[in-house]
């Protein structure tokens, strides 16, 4: 059962935007270890003219890592995800479980976006590079999906206009007639 919080704000969240900044530049970056961070980041709180109240614990340090580190391998599954799905079914999804996936990418995008920003954190820019991406292919793909099933229509019913027509003037009906017959039956002029 996930533990909930009663919302407390965390020294990391009152540091200064380019202190926090540094975090999460330093965190991403694996050549550091947490000591080495921990020692870099409480120096420029104090070169800040921060109190010593503002400075970082290992503990805390080491919790929002943690929970920084969940949020990025979140991401990152989401990501791997939707590529899989697209290679599966192609940048151009034709049936209904194309159209569910891009459903499913939608809301995952769409979860990320929102816990990203539960949070004053630094968002990442890359990882807001990578949410764009994803949206811009789930909106191409609808495109896509949409324009080819509307060509799909309009083809059907061209045919079954001209099937309509060409059966009318079989059985001798009027050219004026069976034009007023396809375009109240297709909706078309």
């Amino acid at each position: 059962m996930k533990k909930e919080n009663r919302g407390r704000t965390s020294k990391i969240d009152k540091l200064p935007a380019e202190i926090k900044s540094q975090l999460a530049l330093m965190l991403r970056d694996k050549q550091y270890s947490q000591q080495s961070i921990l020692k870099e980041i409480n120096q420029l709180i104090k070169d800040a003219g921060l109190s010593d109240n503002a400075k970082l614990s290992r503990s805390g340090l080491n919790r929002y890592a943690t929970r920084m580190e969940s949020m990025a391998s979140q991401i990152r599954q989401a990501r791997e995800m939707a590529e899989i799905w697209v290679r599966k079914f192609g940048e151009e999804p034709e049936s209904d479980v194309g159209k569910l996936v891009i459903e499913f990418i939608k809301q995952m995008t769409f979860r990320t976006t929102l816990q990203l920003g539960e949070t004053d954190e630094v968002i990442d820019p890359e990882v807001l590079n990578q949410l764009a991406l994803v949206a811009q292919r789930i909106e191409q793909a609808s495109k896509i999906s949409y324009d080819r099933e509307r060509a799909i229509r309009d083809e059907l019913v061209k045919k079954a206009a001209k099937a309509v027509e060409e059966a009318a003037k079989a059985n001798g009906n009027k050219q004026e007639d069976v034009l007023k017959l396809v375009q109240a039956v297709y909706g078309i002029n």
